[in-house]
């Protein structure tokens, strides 16, 4: 058996457990610094949701921010976190994370096969702060072809199928740039050929797509750098217990396929599970009410490591302002039976001649905020039900040009959308509040607010477009106000919007080298994390993009190299 463990050491120095971003970051740095390193997956993947997300890393001041012309510093980025995120989450921890990130890029960068790049204009979603910046914080792994991985390829989480197109192809925006001009330009019909018969080639020989696109790429070259290092990885294997002594934690115990093995660590277990997400006490907790049924995060977190730390006298943070971070989602069950859960992030919020609503008919936010605040709107409008689940509206032309969650845009045959009750239509805005059993006063009187402002570019009730974040999110073909537009044209669509979590925020307290702490300040050692197990330093606020990877893939680091370094010292004990 390829993940046995009775092939595996019976000691290291370091062991990571999860192997999403932030532990697989831990477990290449840990292997940089010499140690020896065990990496362990509870599930059949790597990548956790790191994998099915775009891997937008938000890292400022690196060396990538220069080549997009930025014009950025401590002082800059320090007080827009300062003014986003206050008292909501330690300072220190803060200042810890900007002071390492720049080098946790550059080692990456000139050590591993890791490869990112920036985009060159990628606002912050915070931007009406000051501080803010549009370009050179948020990076992208750059595309990898995995065929040099092998049978390595099929360990990595595949992405959201609705994401993919052709039965599995990752595609990104500037894939989609030149699959909407097929036959319209000459340049784009041949990179897009030359592209999808690439992927029919890959399916064939890999099972799957080998050209690997954003968190895909991420995971992707993270593995390949783990495996020349030497990191021993296991999957489908879960940690039950850990052992501890004065000193702090000193081994697992592992179970894989009913097989118990204890494992004994040297320098530090780093807890990179994802968070207590997927808990359901903990969920029932911690979550707002009514807690959200469904999440389009993967299905890893667990919490259990979350309950072996509060053990040996870990404990969760309290001051965040929000317990996840969210996204509205949709839901729509696969011909397989499984349930496709769609985060509706920016492609169709923003678009002119969209706006969303609750059960009265009348809009409640600002539909092109950032998706985190979307949410929270959502569930700060909740009395008795009136606004979960929310409507997201559309008329014809509208769906056609931008499309709406799952239903892409150019003009999809939507029947089946509408047959089993993904998408409703009405012929009238009276016909469509029928049947969505919403305020049809309401929504005419939203939509005929909305059609003024659309001529105006002025959105009075809740300055939708008025930002630069904003304004990105929507049509820059369309004036006065890109996010604004009429819903003029019969027939109406809707798209019923759910809250959904993507992540926690709410996680283990720990100090700046990501060593987990008691009650009483103190620290428990070896015993690290780092991602959503570990307290957010954004404090449950969404200040930009990649804010909850760019953090784990640094706190990783500094996690692994601090365990390491931890083991090192004990060897020479040992040895002396």
């Amino acid at each position: 058996m390829r993940n046995a463990l009775i092939k595996i050491a019976p000691d290291y120095d370091v062991v990571v457990l999860g192997g999403g971003a932030g532990g697989m970051s831990a477990a290449v740095f840990a292997a940089l610094e010499g140690a020896r390193v065990l990496l362990v997956e509870r599930t059949e993947y790597l990548g956790g949701t790191s994998a099915f997300s775009a891997a937008t890393t938000w890292i400022p001041l690196t060396r990538h921010a220069k080549t997009v012309g930025a014009d950025d510093s401590l002082e800059k980025v320090s007080g827009f976190l300062d003014r986003a995120v206050g008292n909501l989450s330690p300072k220190r921890m803060r200042d810890a994370f900007l002071a390492a990130g720049p080098g946790v890029v550059d080692t990456l960068e000139d050590r591993t096969d890791v490869h990112l790049r920036p985009r060159p204009f990628h606002p912050d979603y915070l931007y009406e702060l000051e501080g803010a910046t549009s370009i050179g914080r948020a990076l992208e792994p750059e595309p990898f072809e995995a065929s040099s991985l092998g049978e390595d390829l099929k360990l990595i989480r595949p992405p959201i199928p609705e994401f993919t197109i052709l039965g599995g192809m990752m595609i990104d925006r500037d894939d989609i740039a030149h699959l909407m001009k097929i036959g319209k330009s000459l340049k784009s019909t041949t990179y897009s050929l030359r592209l999808i018969g690439r992927f029919y080639l890959s399916k064939m020989r890999y099972g799957r797509d080998s050209r690997l696109l954003m968190g895909n790429a991420l995971i992707g070259r993270m593995l390949k750098t783990a495996r020349k290092l030497g990191v021993t990885i296991l999957t489908e294997t879960e940690t039950v217990a850990f052992a501890s002594d004065t000193n702090g934690v000193t081994g697992i115990t592992l179970r894989q396929k009913g097989f118990e093995r204890q494992v004994a660590v040297r320098g530090g277990v780093v807890l990179a599970s994802g968070g207590f997400a997927r808990h359901p006490g903990m969920r029932e907790e911690k979550l707002p009410h009514p807690v959200p049924q469904f999440s389009p995060s993967a299905p890893g977190h667990t919490g259990t490591l979350h309950e072996l730390a509060f053990g040996i006298g870990a404990y969760h943070g309290e001051t965040s302002k929000q317990p996840c971070f969210w996204a509205p989602v949709s839901c729509r069950r696969r011909q397989d039976g499984s349930m496709a859960v769609f985060p509706h992030f920016v492609f169709d919020r923003s678009k002119p001649g969209i706006i969303s609503v609750g059960k009265d008919g009348r809009r409640f936010v600002n539909e092109s905020t950032s998706y985190h605040l979307f949410v929270s709107a959502m569930y700060a409008a909740n009395e008795g039900d009136s606004h979960i689940p929310t409507y997201l509206i559309a008329d014809a032309e509208a769906l056609k040009k931008y499309g709406m969650g799952m239903i892409r845009p150019g003009g999809a045959d939507i029947k089946s959308y509408l047959a089993d009750g993904y998408l409703t239509e009405g012929k009238t805005l009276d016909e469509l509040a029928a049947k969505l059993d919403i305020n049809a006063a309401g929504l005419k009187d939203s939509v005929a607010r909305i059609n003024a402002y659309a001529k105006t570019g002025v959105d009075k009730d809740f300055a939708r477009g008025t930002t630069v974040y904003e304004k990105a999110n929507g049509d820059p073909t369309h004036g006065p106000n890109p996010t604004l537009g009429a819903l003029e044209t019969a027939p109406y669509y809707a798209v019923r919007l759910l809250p959904g979590d993507i992540g926690s925020a709410v996680g283990l307290v720990a100090d700046e080298n990501a060593r987990l702490l008691r009650r009483d300040s103190s620290v428990i050692g070896g015993l690290y994390a780092c991602g959503n197990d570990l307290q957010s330093i954004m404090g449950g606020v969404y200040p930009g993009p990649g804010i909850t990877i760019g953090p784990a893939i640094v706190f990783g680091a500094i996690a692994a190299r601090h365990a390491a370094r931890r083991a090192s010292s004990a060897a020479r004990e040992q040895a002396a």
